[in-house]
């Protein structure tokens, strides 16, 4: 079974500048009590100062459920102990009932356990808990009252691989689109700049190894930390610094389409043809340097199978001339055309977004 990955995004009303340093820290920890509660894993973050990203990956349920001891585990994330130690209690007093043979443990047990778990590895349910819980705590401290965010939030499906990949460093490479830092690693409320320098606790081994799982769930590699080291580290590296390199220049052709030319000047013959065997790497790193609308409006974004699988699933939301889902990426996004493919045709403006 493939992983499920999602591109979430949430962006406070009126596009206030409702998370300072300290807000962010707390919008952070609400994230990682919502992932030990939920099941969820942030594999990719960035808590910009209107709106966030995450690329979250919602795993199923374990078969058979949890365990009683698993479920108090869970709880403790989000709850104070006193209410964790009332449900231990109950659950303890159902547990003797079943086994007096008193009750069905169907009626008594399992039913204490779907008062939380329905909440769990669910999408909605883990963006509306950790969305609620920050405004919950923003309007006691700000002293005010009403809703904070816009709307619902927006998603995307991702697949995983060189999807999940794009997807990852362009919510890395968000601080770096809005001008408030050169390098990624600079920023430190994201998933990148928390891996390199530690979040927090000074650790970063959940940043670590959410981006691990970014990048090798294709290849079955758990979220393990220990991995980022050598290998996953420097190719996510190469990845977000792609765009950087001064010799290339990405350009918007009047018809919307875009390109990468190099510049020769000051360089070898030699020089220039190396450079130019990095045409594609560095033509897919600008465009991650851009704004993209397929990554936040495209549906569903990952290979033409995966996308078109997606769309024989929902084949009843779309008009009987529609024959495929798979629309190739134009404008800015060009650089994955034939790489990724996006569910939504967007037509117009597509190199144009507000995050």
């Amino acid at each position: 079974m493939k992983p499920a990955f999602y591109h979430c995004i949430s962006r406070v009303v009126d596009r206030r500048l409702a998370m300072a340093g300290d807000e962010k820290e707390k919008m952070r920890t609400f994230m990682r009590m919502y992932e030990n509660f939920s099941g969820c894993r942030a594999v990719s973050y960035c808590l910009m100062s209107n709106h966030i990203h995450l690329l979250l990956e919602v795993p199923p349920m374990a078969q058979g459920g949890l365990s009683d001891e698993e479920l108090l585990k869970r709880l403790r994330a989000i709850y104070n102990e006193a209410f964790v130690a009332e449900v231990a209690k109950e659950l303890a007093e159902a547990r003797q009932q079943v086994k007096n043979g008193l009750a069905d443990e169907a009626v008594v047990v399992l039913r204490i356990h779907e008062r939380f778990t329905y909440r769990m590895h669910n999408l909605a349910e883990f963006m509306k808990g950790l969305l609620q819980r920050y405004t919950q705590w923003h309007n006691r401290t700000h002293s005010r009252t009403g809703t904070l965010w816009e709307d619902r939030f927006k998603s995307v499906i991702v697949e995983d691989g060189a999807a999940a990949k794009a997807i990852a460093a362009y919510i890395d490479l968000n601080p770096v689109r809005a001008g408030m830092a050169k390098d990624p690693a600079d920023y430190r409320w994201s998933s990148y700049g928390e891996a390199i320098g530690g979040g927090p606790k000074g650790n970063g081994r959940k940043a670590r190894a959410g981006l691990v799982r970014a990048l090798r769930a294709h290849k079955g590699v758990a979220a393990d930390a220990s991995l980022w080291a050598n290998d996953v580290s420097r190719e996510y590296r190469k990845i977000l610094m792609a765009g950087a390199v001064e010799k290339w220049e990405a350009r918007v052709n009047p018809d919307g389409s875009a390109e990468t030319t190099l510049n020769r000047k000051g360089m070898s013959a030699a020089e220039a043809e190396r450079e130019k065997e990095r045409a594609g790497e560095l033509s897919m790193g600008k465009m991650l340097r851009c704004r993209v609308r397929y990554f936040t409006d495209g549906a569903v974004i990952g290979s033409r199978s995966f996308v078109n699988e997606a769309f024989a699933q929902a084949r009843e939301r779309f008009g009987p001339k529609r024959k495929d889902g798979a629309r190739k990426l134009k404008g800015v996004a060009s650089g994955a055309a034939g790489t990724l493919w996006s569910m939504r045709d967007l037509r117009k403006d597509v190199g144009e977004s507000r995050t």
